[in-house]
């Protein structure tokens, strides 16, 4: 089973909901693809110009090391000169932080995943989780 376009958006438009009830900063939200490719990206009113590109490198960096967000921030924490080097690997595209989440269905095959920007990465995260289970799928954080 793969995201459809009407998936992926439904997705981002939950995050973005919980992102108003939360009264957060504007965000960016980008749903990928199993192999990283978009599928869905949406920039709020007012969100800073790099948001797009952080977004990405979250979700993408979930894809490229398997781990969500979370599990890349606690292992860059630990072991920084190994992350040091998936940037330079990866051309500067993984960002190792909170905000970005692997997106599985109930039986943990991975559909995707998912990046936002824009706020404090606990935030960033809460909005991801949000919209990933407002459509029934699960947001592996890590």
């Amino acid at each position: 089973m793969a995201l459809s376009l009407s998936q992926a958006s439904e997705i981002v438009d939950a995050g973005l909901r919980k992102a108003r009830e939360l009264e957060l900063r504007p965000l960016t939200v980008t749903v990928l693809d199993p192999g990283g490719h978009p599928i869905v990206v949406k920039r709020e009113d007012g969100a800073g110009i790099l948001r797009p590109q952080i977004a990405h490198a979250k979700a993408w960096g979930c894809l490229g090391t398997g781990a969500g967000g979370a599990a890349g921030a606690r292992h860059a924490t630990r072991d920084p000169s190994f992350f040091a080097a998936l940037a330079a690997i990866s051309e500067g595209r993984i960002a190792s932080s909170r905000g970005g989440a692997l997106i599985r269905d109930k039986d943990g095959t991975l559909l995707g995943s998912i990046g936002v920007s824009g706020d404090r990465p606990d935030n960033d995260e809460a909005v991801a989780v949000a919209g990933v289970e407002g459509i029934g799928l699960v947001a592996d954080v890590g």
